[in-house]
Order: C-alpha cells, then structure tokens, then sequence
C-alpha cells in the first residue's frame, strides 16, 4: 500500500473546528460517543434475530416454513453487520474495548469472513486513503468493471452499466469464496497488496467451513428439506445480501459526483485529509430516522468517515452541527436523496465505460443542495 501525504487546506480548519463542535455538543448533554442504551437494544434486538431465524431453519418441516426462516435469517445477518459489526469494528459499538472485539469477531466470522483482513483494512486503509488507486483496498482491480481512467479500457466496459448489477448478484458469494481466500495466497483483486499472519489464515479456513456447516450441512441433515434446496437457499441468501449491501455501499464511493484523486510523484495529495473525505463520499437520505435505524448510519458517509470514533445513534442529532460547520466554512456537502444517488451511481459506471468521462461533474448542477431527512 503506497502511504500518502496530505496537504493543507480550508478543509484543515473545517475539521478542527468540527471537532471542536462535536466535542462542545457531547459534554454540554453530559453523554459519551460510543453506544448508549438504544444500541445496546439494537445489539440485543439483532442477535436476537439472527438466532430466531436459524432455529426457525433447523425446525421447519414445510418449504414455507424453511424459505421464511433461511431468508429472514439472511436478512437479520446484514442487518446485524450494518448496525454492530461496523461500529464494534471502530470500537464504539460499546465502551469496553474487549466487547467491541468480541462482538466484531462474532458478528462477522460467523458470516463465514475473516475479521482482521477486513477490520484492518478498511480502518488503515479505506478511511485513510478514500478512492486513492494503489491505497485505497475497496477500489478494485477488476477486468469487467473500469473503477478508475489509470485502469484500462476495453470494448465490453461500455456496456457495464447494464451487466454490473448481474455482477453485484455475486458479491457475497465471491467475498466467501474468493476474495479473502486468494488473499491467504498473497492474490488479491484489490490494487494494494494483502498479506495476512498465518494464524488468520488458519481462522480464515476454521470459519469457512464452520459456516458451511450451519449454513448448509446442518439444514440438509435436520430438515426433511434435502441437499438441493438447502443449496438453493444458501445461494438465494448470498443474492439477496449481495444486493442489498451493494445498493447501501456502492452509491457513497462510486458517482460520477466523487472525486479518485491521484498522488504526484512524491506521493502527495494536493488536499487534506478531511476535504478528501468530503469530495469522495455521497450521503443519501442522511436525517433520516428509519435508514439510520435500519443501515447503522451508512447512508451517512461523509460524517462517519470524518468522525469513526462516534457510534451511529448519535449522528441525527450531530447531523446539524455537520451541516451547520460546513455550511460556516464553504466546504459542499454532498446529500441528496437515494434515487439521486443511485441515479448518479449508473451514470459513474456508464461514463467509466467511455474513452473521456469527464468526472467528476460539480455536484450543484445535478443535486439539491436542501438538507434531506427522509
């Protein structure tokens, strides 16, 4: 991974008075930033559901009864990995360090993933160099889909816009199989190098197969199912998931609105740190009650990339003070409702599919700029 520096900018002073903000705002409601009584609720309430749905699995004697159970067990996974696994993975889900690991780990090996490629990653990397090639782990290198201009255009690209959502069918299904598994291997489709300690290799493997054990092996033996539906419905609940974690994730990064800033020779980036998180993440629907409830605070990007260290039951009410911050020193927030930005996500692949994409666009001319609740 190529380590980068930052300039300075007016984003520089934005981010020191943001937290600044923030912080007054904490200590005048005489409350901590990590979860409080309502996340706990949310950790208990999605634990809860994911181990209803399973025994409702191993119990079913009825098709129906199986289908609603496995896919409703699906459901109560991803929703469990939007609102805990992520904060416990920045270590604000609770305040006791321990718990947050232990509820990381548990919430996201059992999924069948490693939690330290993925944890490790995505906080030295993915936070630190947003959309950088070659620093960046989540943009990929993948032949079938043009992610940057530095990655080569071939004739297929220009019909990615339609075949991509086919591809993010098999999100899920290739994060289990593939992704991390090549990465044991020093093979990675990312665009920085992965290596990982031979004991997580080693739990990479244990946690695989754990999972085909509960997901698949266990259903066919203890329900009168049989191997082909179980089967079935082991993929049905990789689509589905995929899917939906694509729809959530993929608009943020991913719009012909964000910036892929490249370093110079020297490997320097001519903006700060916090403008990068500004100009390369899309938040959608971000007062919202029900998304931040259901997504964990995803759909607010920007202020979750530049405050990590704040768990997602606060960002309603944090959420004018971002506002307000930007808005004091001239920094463009982008937020607009999720058909904008689904909109704006289609029009990133279809345009990186062309010889000149001319992206980014300047995100007044396409987006409402009034803040959007819901």
């Amino acid at each position: 991974m190529q380590k980068l520096k930052f300039d300075r900018d007016q984003g520089t002073a934005f981010y020191k008075a943001l937290k600044a903000n923030i912080d007054a705002y904490f200590e005048s409601e005489g409350i901590e930033r990590y979860g409080n009584h309502t996340m706990r609720f949310k950790i208990g309430l999605y634990f809860g559901f994911v181990l209803v749905t399973y025994t409702g699995v191993l119990l079913s004697t009825e098709a129906w009864m199986f289908w609603t159970a496995y896919l409703g067990m699906s459901l109560a996974v991803l929703l469990t990995a939007f609102n805990v696994s992520h904060d416990a993975a920045h270590g604000v889900a609770v305040k006791n360090r321990k718990l947050n690991k232990l509820l990381f780990q548990l919430s996201f090996q059992l999924q069948g993933n490693n939690a330290y490629v993925w944890g490790k990653n995505h906080n030295e990397s993915h936070h630190l160099y947003t959309n950088v090639e070659g620093s960046d782990i989540d943009v990929l290198n993948n032949p079938l889909v043009r992610m940057t201009e530095n990655q080569p255009l071939r004739w297929y690209h220009r019909y990615q816009h339609l075949y991509t959502p086919v591809l993010y069918l098999l999100y899920s299904l290739n994060w289990f199989l593939f992704r991390e598994t090549l990465m044991a291997f020093n093979y990675s489709s990312r665009t920085i190098e992965v290596r990982m300690p031979r004991s997580e290799v080693f739990r990479l493997i244990f946690f695989k197969l754990f999972y085909i054990g509960y997901m698949i092996v266990l259903p066919a033996l203890v329900t009168p199912m049989g191997w082909g539906t179980v089967l079935l419905a082991f993929l049905v609940n990789h689509f589905l998931v995929s899917i939906i974690f694509t729809a959530v994730l993929g608009v943020s990064h991913l719009s012909d609105f964000v910036h892929h800033p490249e370093p110079d020779a020297e490997g320097k980036l001519d903006m700060s740190w916090p403008t990068l998180q500004m100009v390369t993440s899309v938040d959608y629907n971000s007062g919202s009650g029900f998304f931040n409830w259901t997504l964990g605070g995803f759909n607010a990007h920007a202020l979750h990339h530049l405050l990590p260290d704040i768990c997602h039951v606060h960002y309603l009410k944090i959420l004018p003070i971002f506002r307000a911050t930007c808005a004091e020193y001239g920094i463009t927030y982008m937020e607009m409702p999720y058909r904008q930005a689904l909109a704006a996500h289609f029009r990133f692949l279809k345009k990186m599919g062309t010889p000149n994409p001319d992206l980014p666009i300047p995100f007044e001319t396409k987006a409402a700029t009034k803040p959007v609740a819901a």
